[in-house]
């Protein structure tokens, strides 16, 4: 058995702890907009948590890295993942760090075997829910024309643009707001053709099945016809028997002749002669 790289297997040590991390990040995230009144400590440190969850992401990209054999092909099929790092970089906003996370810890996910495709779906409808959520709160609650002042209009907001339902009674006002709502949507038509394909996939599968064991039985039953013709043929033969009951090497009997003088069976009508 071919053993893993040591990339493959600092995946597969390092997927529970950043899943842990990005559990911490979206308390540190929640905090300071669903409690805006909470202790300035309290401020500190989710800002804290949630450069700390960036830097141990950025440094796993950068463990992978220096583990992956070729590192130019590394990094031209994990543009996705650099971006997500650097982005952060470019300005200091909460925002731009709640993306890189989501990119990261979606990355991530998809890397690991034991993640089924349901169970990272709706992950990353609940995920893509709260996150769009509190950052539409955190940029529309003190707008000047803005509807969305509470959790429970972000979180009815997120779920009817998510579905690309749409109703228009909270809507975001703002430039930025907008912004979150074009992702949002573009993120829920994607998760509902994943979804969509899934079922599909599993049909097709579920039809295929049925049709392979079909065949299956059908080959197993001209198996068996063929063996029972065979089995027939070597009874015929051990035990003597011609094929049509006739017992081999015994020639068949003639018909018996007339006794003389038998008088053939009347037929019809006789003549009656007149003497």
């Amino acid at each position: 058995m071919k053993e893993p790289s040591p990339q493959l297997r600092w995946e597969q040590r390092s997927q529970t702890p950043l899943l842990v991390l990005a559990v911490a990040f979206a308390v540190a995230y929640a905090v300071p907009i669903v409690v805006p009144d909470a202790n300035a400590r309290v401020h500190r440190a989710c800002t804290v948590t949630e450069w700390v969850v960036w830097a141990a992401f950025a440094a796993d990209y950068l463990i992978r890295l220096g583990l992956s054999a070729s590192k130019k092909a590394f990094v031209r099929t994990h543009w996705l993942d650099l971006f997500a790092v650097v982005l952060p970089l470019v300005q200091p906003l909460r925002l731009l760090r709640l993306v890189s996370t989501l990119l990261l810890v979606g990355r991530r996910a998809r890397m690991a075997p034991q993640v089924r495709l349901t169970t990272y779906v709706a992950g990353a409808v609940v995920g893509l829910m709260m996150f769009g959520s509190l950052a539409v709160l955190s940029v529309e609650r003190d707008a000047p024309d803005g509807n969305i002042r509470n959790l429970g209009d972000a979180v009815w907001w997120s779920f009817t643009t998510m579905t690309t339902v749409g109703y228009g009674d909270h809507s975001p006002t703002t430039g930025l707001g907008r912004v979150l709502a074009v992702g949002l949507m573009l993120s829920g038509i994607a998760l509902l053709g994943v979804v969509t394909a899934n079922i599909a996939a599993w049909f097709i599968a579920r039809f295929e099945f049925d049709d392979q064991a079909e065949r299956a039985q059908t080959a197993a039953i001209a198996e068996l016809t063929a063996e029972v013709r065979a089995l027939r043929a070597e009874v015929a033969r051990l035990g003597g028997t011609a094929p049509g009951g006739q017992q081999a090497g015994v020639p068949a009997r003639a018909p018996e002749a007339d006794p003389v003088g038998a008088v053939p069976p009347v037929t019809g009508a006789a003549s009656v002669p007149t003497p």
